[in-house]
This record gives structure tokens, C-alpha cells and sequence, in this order.
């Protein structure tokens, strides 16, 4: 089956910044606070247009490493003559649309989403709410490189202040809520929210609460050590065993950061981010309300989300894996919905970033207007069989180099034709290879993905 491909232009090298922000090991470099000091100062330098004060909202999950780098990161603007807007502990959408409603001219999010509480990581928004483009990022790696800002030392009045934002988790939830379909309402349904001890274990509860519904809370007490440990969006199992237990129409499991979403239905099975997207798609579609009859998705996604909307007439149009390159084609092609199999899931007429809470609700009113469960919405999509992998690897050679890796790919490609495909590629946020391999019977493409997985050992020491 043929994939369709957005073009891209190549992406320029990146020293700091990969495919989601910076991440590393908190405090070992690159997520040191002096590093967040220097980035916080580049920032301050970029945005600076103008004679107004300047200001930028800063928000953070819940791991112990965030009181650190948030402190250093809000010095390093003060420095610059930049105010701080402290939110404390939010999910990534909600600093986005805060940076916005706020009237901020950037936003910053201290956070390493599904990462181990031991990392963390940074990532930022401009003025608009959209994450920075690539060639800011490299200015800014730019600046912080080769030193260009220790002679701009404002002094005086002319520093920064920090301000701490009170209410800021309220505006979130009124915000998230209004989305929501005003003519319907959650009552009657019992929902288990899984927070992954992450950003969202206060406000992604309060905004199902005050549409009606019942919420059964779990991984909603951060330590600051237990972020993604057993819960959330990484390990679905913890929700699905929960609906079971209750008796709950439906769970939604989100991530350390809140801005990814995977569902169980009512019989505690696990429904993907290529489902939610297609029962969303399908209901668009009918609507009328998919422009262009497209929805964009990565290469990750199952080919059986193509069958699905080219049965309704819409269509599926790809692009690299990371919810930032979809969110690219999506306002490159004048598109308003897409996601990926993972649950990154982006409303681009709600929100400017995936938000797993916003996600949730608008799965929420297909499932109300139509009053099916979503075992039942969810099989308009007949799903093939994935294998995937993920190897650690100590390097990254280009993929194109390692001879027995490739001859392994394209051994494996003909013997799969037209009835399946395969995809090798390099972690952006981790030091990772991963394979997929899709294809009609799971044990031979399991045998398939091994195979590759022999191949990049002997070639990398994975």
C-alpha cells in the first residue's frame, strides 16, 4: 500500500535541540543550570523588539530537578531585562495558550514528557503559541555557543522581575472547557484519569468534574520521583486494569507533560492514537469539518488508518515522526487535524500543540452525539499487525552507511511487496534506533523486525 509523504526540506543540523526541545540527564550537561541561564538570556536577546516590557511564561512538570533549572532559566531572562511569569507545575498546551492569552512575547516549558524523572528537558513558544521554528532554535544555539551576550548587562530598573501567576492552572481549565461542545455534557459517564504523577494531576481531573463526569483519579500524587513510573500514557496497562476494576465507560492516560493521550474503552482494552484519530477523522469528514478531506499523521501510523478514511473519501498524508512535523503540514497545507500512533493528537482549530486533556473531550463529544461506546467506534479501523523495537545505541552512523543493516531492510521489504512495509530510524529524544515492520501475520513480521534488530547490533553495539 503506497504511503503518501509531505515534502520537507532538509532539517538543519541540531547541536542542542533535537526533535522535541532539548533533553538530557538533569544537571549533566546539556541540562545544567548554567546552560538554562545561557539559554535564557539567548531568548531574552531574540525577543527583545520594542520598548515594551518584556515577558515570558514559564511552566514546568513535576519532576525534582524542575525547581532547579526553572530558577536558573527565569535568572538568566531576568538578566536580560525580561519578566517571568511563573506558572508552576502545567501540562506543555497550557503554556502555550497562556503565552498567548497572556500576551507574552514567548513561552517555556521545563519538562522531559515521557522521559525518566532523572531527565529533563526545555522546549519554547513564541509570542503566537507555536513552537520555535528551526532556525530560531539554531540562533539561539548560536548565541549560547560562541558567547555573543556577556556584554549585555542591563543594570538597575532595567532587570527582570519574576511574578508568580496564581491562577494560572484556572485559566487552563476554563480554557480546555470551552472546547467542549456547549449543547452536550459529560453526565452520566464515569472516567478514569491516569495524570502519570505529571503536569496535568490537578487540572485535566477539574476539567472533566466541571462537564459532569465522574472521575476516578489515579497517578495524581507527584513526588517528584514517581513522573511516568508505572503510570500514564507509557504504561496503559495501569488505566485499563483500573476501568476493569470500576466499571468506567472509558480511561484516558496521559503523559508526564499532559500532551499526549491514550484511551481504554469500557472493556479496559487499549485504544491508540491512530484510533482516536481515526473515530476523529471520520466524524470531521462527516461534518464536513476536515479541509481538504486530509488528515496528517507520521510514518508510524498504522496503514490501516489510510483504508479507513480513503473508505469515507478523505486520505491520509504523512510526515516524519514527531508531532512538531505535523503540526508544520498542518499549517503549511491549511489543514486543522492530525497526530500520531503515540497520542500526540493536534486540534489545530483548539489548540496550537497536541493537548491530550483537549483530545480527550473532543473523543468525549463523538462518543456522546453518538452514543455508541468506543469499543464500538473504535472498530471502524481495521489495524495491521506492528512489530516494533527499540534498540539503545551508544551512536548515530546514517543508517545509509551500515551495509548489512541495509541489505537486512530491503530483504525484508521484497519478501513483505505490497502487503506490508518497514521503517528504520533514530530516536530524536533518546539515544535509540527503532524498528517497525508492518505486515498480515504478527509472528512473521516479528521474526522480520528481530532480524533487522541482528543486523544493527553486529553494526552499532545495540
Amino acid at each position: 500500500m503506497a504511503v503518501r509523504l509531505a515534502e520537507k526540506p532538509l532539517e538543519p543540523a541540531r547541536k542542542l535541540f533535537g526533535t522535541d526541545g532539548i533533553r538530557g540527564t538533569a544537571n549533566v550537561y546539556p541540562m545544567t543550570g548554567e546552560l538554562m541561564l545561557q539559554l535564557g538570556r539567548a531568548l531574552a536577546y531574540q525577543i527583545k523588539r520594542g520598548n515594551h516590557r518584556h515577558r515570558v511564561v514559564i511552566g514546568k512538570d513535576t519532576r525534582l530537578s524542575g525547581y532547579m533549572l526553572e530558577t536558573a532559566l527565569a535568572s538568566g531572562l531576568c538578566s536580560m531585562g525580561v519578566d517571568v511569569l511563573l506558572c508552576g507545575p502545567l501540562p506543555t498546551p497550557a503554556i502555550s495558550n497562556l503565552t498567548v492569552s497572556m500576551r507574552a512575547d514567548a513561552g517555556a516549558v521545563i519538562s522531559a514528557s515521557h522521559n525518566p524523572y532523572q531527565d529533563n528537558g526545555i522546549k519554547f513558544f513564541s509570542a503566537d503559541g507555536f513552537k520555535l521554528p528551526d532556525e530560531v532554535e539554531a540562533e539561539i544555539e548560536d548565541l549560547v555557543a560562541n558567547d555573543k551576550l556577556h556584554h549585555l548587562r542591563p543594570t538597575a530598573t532595567s532587570i527582570g522581575k519574576a511574578y508568580r501567576i496564581d491562577d494560572a492552572a484556572g485559566r487552563y481549565i476554563v480554557y480546555a472547557k470551552n472546547t467542549f461542545p456547549r449543547h452536550l455534557t459529560l453526565e452520566g459517564l464515569t472516567i478514569v484519569v491516569d495524570c502519570a504523577h505529571g503536569a496535568a494531576y490537578r487540572v485535566a481531573p477539574a476539567v472533566l468534574e466541571e462537564l459532569g463526569a465522574k472521575v476516578i483519579v489515579i497517578g495524581n500524587q507527584p513526588d517528584g520521583k514517581n513522573i511516568n513510573r508505572g503510570f500514564g500514557a507509557l504504561h496503559p496497562e495501569t488505566m485499563c486494569k483500573a476501568v476493569r476494576k470500576t466499571g468506567a465507560d472509558l480511561g484516558m492516560a496521559l503523559d508526564g507533560d499532559a500532551d499526549r493521550l491514550i484511551i481504554s474503552d469500557e472493556h479496559g482494552n487499549v485504544v491508540d492514537g491512530d484510533a482516536v484519530m481515526a473515530i476523529c477523522g471520520l466524524d470531521l469528514l462527516r461534518r464536513r469539518a476536515l479541509p481538504k478531506k486530509t488528515l496528517v499523521a507520521t510514518v508510524m501510523s498504522n496503514m490501516g488508518l489510510d483504508q479507513c478514511l480513503a473508505k469515507a473519501g478523505g486520505r491520509v498524508l504523512r510526515t516524519r515522526v514527531g508531532d512538531r512535523y505535523v503540526l508544520e503540514e498542518l499549517r503549511r497545507g491549511g489543514y486543522s487535524f492530525g497526530g500520531e500512533q503515540s497520542g500526540h493528537l493536534i486540534f489545530l482549530d483548539r489548540a496550537n500543540t497536541g493537548d491530550g486533556s483537549i483530545a480527550a473531550l473532543a473523543l468525549l463529544a463523538v462518543m456522546v452525539e453518538s452514543g455508541k461506546p468506543i469499543s464500538d467506534l473504535a472498530r471502524c479501523m481495521d489495524v495491521f499487525p506492528q512489530a516494533q523495537l527499540g534498540l539503545v545505541v551508544k551512536n548515530k552512523p546514517e543508517l545509509g552507511s551500515l551495509a548489512g543493516v541495509m541489505r537486512a531492510i530491503r530483504d525484508v521489504e521484497q519478501k513483505l511487496g505490497d502487503n506490508g512495509r518497514v521503517l528504520v530510524r533514530y530516536s530524536g529524544t533518546e539515544p535509540k534506533v527503532r524498528v517497525l515492520v508492518e505486515g498480515p501475520d504478527q509472528k512473521l513480521i516479528d521474526g522480520y523486525a528481530a532480524e533487522i534488530a541482528t543486523e544493527l547490533k553486529k553494526a552499532i553495539g545495540a
